[in-house]
């Protein structure tokens, strides 16, 4: 491995979350954008080749080293590694109508679930899953909520393009036997 491979392995390594690719290229300011790339692509081939454990995944707003998915479940069943707290059923429904709408306002969120979602979105807030992204020009001009990158990191999503589209959606929880409220 090139040295420019190592140091992005070990920064990698290091870091509990995505590191974004201008932090990456930061580490060494004499390498260019296509070297960081490069070393990427480099490091990534070495742990696909030579069947480690883990592999080099761009999610959300960077690059993350992570366990390949076929050890997830003897890693998570040994529980050796933390998991974030799971969602609500509400705070889940809430979610995916922020992050097929957004930007988006309380009170049309409250509009599409018929409840108060006060709760929940200060829960979501404080789970760095959902952000103000602004205020509606509406009268008393209310805030506007959309998702972070933690909320793109947590769904293993490199961007919200990635979201599945509603009709995907529809047809998956028809064959889970659910009934849920799918975002237009």
């Amino acid at each position: 491995m090139t040295p420019l491979a190592k140091l992005l392995e070990a920064a990698l390594f290091a870091a509990p979350r995505p590191i974004p690719l201008t932090a990456l290229e930061a580490l060494d300011p004499e390498s260019s954008p296509a070297a960081v790339a490069a070393a990427l692509d480099e490091l990534r081939e070495h742990y696909d080749v030579d069947g480690h454990g883990v592999e080099l995944v761009e999610q959300g707003v960077g690059w993350q080293i992570l366990t390949r998915a076929e050890y997830a479940e003897a890693i998570e069943r040994a529980q050796v590694a933390v998991r974030p707290q799971k969602l609500s059923a509400a705070a889940l429904e809430t979610l995916a109508i922020v992050a097929y709408r957004q930007p988006i306002g309380r009170a049309e969120i409250e509009e599409i679930r018929g409840v108060a979602v006060g709760s929940v979105l200060k829960s979501l807030h404080e789970r760095n899953l959902i952000d103000i992204v602004g205020r509606s020009e509406g009268i008393g001009r209310p805030l506007l909520y959309g998702t972070t990158p933690q909320f793109l990191e947590q769904f293993a999503l490199r961007h919200l393009e990635e979201l599945p589209r509603a009709d995907e959606l529809a047809i998956a929880l028809r064959g889970a036997g659910n009934a849920a409220v799918v975002p237009e």
